[in-house]
């Protein structure tokens, strides 16, 4: 699953560049098709077609089929002249667990790299550039972290209809914390009036960076530090608590950890959102591409992600999906369906 901001450029412009640069490599015809993407015939074999991706509406399908047969034209934003067509196949579902973006964008890329690994290196990317950023940037990282998580709930209900709000609570405390809950519900208070309380007051709440590093480790594992515990507010007050005893919830993907990827890989992660009759649009404008710039020299084609929007609330759903990008050399730049 992941949260998905409406605009991730302001966030990318805060970092300085801190990641090793390396030239771009131009492609030659012959070699376009292998340029570190998946290879044509197993692509062919594994990437679902579009025609049996489940929960499209007709005219996202009729679009994504088109975007696949005319492909889209890639641009490097920096050298004249290089560029790719690309033809995007789904890459098959992920498992909804929390963890999605990192395992739909190891299946992007197509590298051999856990899922878990691709977790660790994002949350190092942003320790190091965070740290090398200057004072006026690293607080509006802080605002952005804290808008995401720890929202003033004086505003913001003319978007939302629910507001979360993300606290840690250490595993090895979770015992005294229900200890605590249930002395004082034992006095005859509400269950859900008296753990907001309690984890307000005694566990870490997710407004900036040392708390985010912290919240984007938890992959929903024994092994976690923390488990996540989400306030869900209304504009009247509380909703409901997600204790999260199990402790299986994982911290979802956000604009930050996937411009963090982009860094790592020196390239650009295009999440594509694909909405449906729910969002008011048009089939010529049903698909999006949001673009993650990486904080560094671009030195590697694009990879791509995949989201089913669910109307223009959270300016799409909560679970990425891979795309396969297959370069394509036979296709013309002057007849492909966009470019990005």
């Amino acid at each position: 699953m992941g949260k998905l901001l409406c605009d991730s450029s302001t966030v990318a412009e805060t970092f300085q560049t801190s990641s090793p640069t390396v030239p771009w490599r131009e492609p030659n015809s012959a070699t376009l098709e292998a340029v570190d993407l998946v290879d044509q015939t197993i692509a062919s074999t594994t990437a679902a077609t579009w025609e049996n991706v489940i929960g499209l509406e007709d005219q996202q399908r009729r679009h994504l089929i088109k975007l696949h047969t005319k492909g889209v034209l890639w641009k490097h934003p920096n050298e004249q002249g290089s560029s790719l067509v690309f033809r995007l196949s789904h890459g098959g579902d992920v498992s909804a667990d929390g963890n999605c973006l990192f395992t739909a964008s190891q299946r992007a890329m197509a590298r051999e790299v856990d899922a878990r690994d691709l977790r660790r290196r994002t949350i190092k990317r942003f320790l190091e550039d965070f740290g090398s950023a200057k004072e006026e940037e690293r607080q509006v990282i802080n605002e952005a972290i804290r808008n995401m998580y720890s929202p003033d709930l004086r505003n913001g209900w003319g978007v939302h209809v629910v507001q979360e709000v993300k606290l840690l609570a250490k595993k090895e405390e979770r015992v005294a914390l229900d200890l605590a809950i249930d002395d004082i519900v034992q006095l005859g208070m509400q269950r859900e009036l008296v753990a907001e309380s309690i984890y307000k007051e005694r566990c870490v709440p997710v407004n900036d960076d040392s708390s985010w590093a912290k919240y984007m480790s938890i992959s929903g594992s024994p092994d976690d530090e923390y488990d996540i515990i989400t306030l869900q507010y209304t504009e009247e007050g509380l909703l409901s608590v997600d204790e999260n005893r199990e402790g299986h919830a994982a911290a979802f993907g956000d604009d930050i950890a996937i411009e963090c990827l982009a860094t790592e890989f020196n390239r650009e992660i295009y999440v594509v959102q694909a909405h449906g009759s729910d969002a008011m649009v048009d089939e010529d404008n049903c698909v999006f591409f949001l673009p993650h710039r990486p904080r560094s020299e671009i030195c590697e084609p694009p990879f791509f992600l995949f989201m089913k929007g669910t109307g223009w609330c959270g300016a799409g759903a909560d679970h990425y999906e891979p795309l396969i990008a297959h370069a394509s050399s036979l296709v013309s730049p002057e007849k492909v369906a966009l470019v990005l």
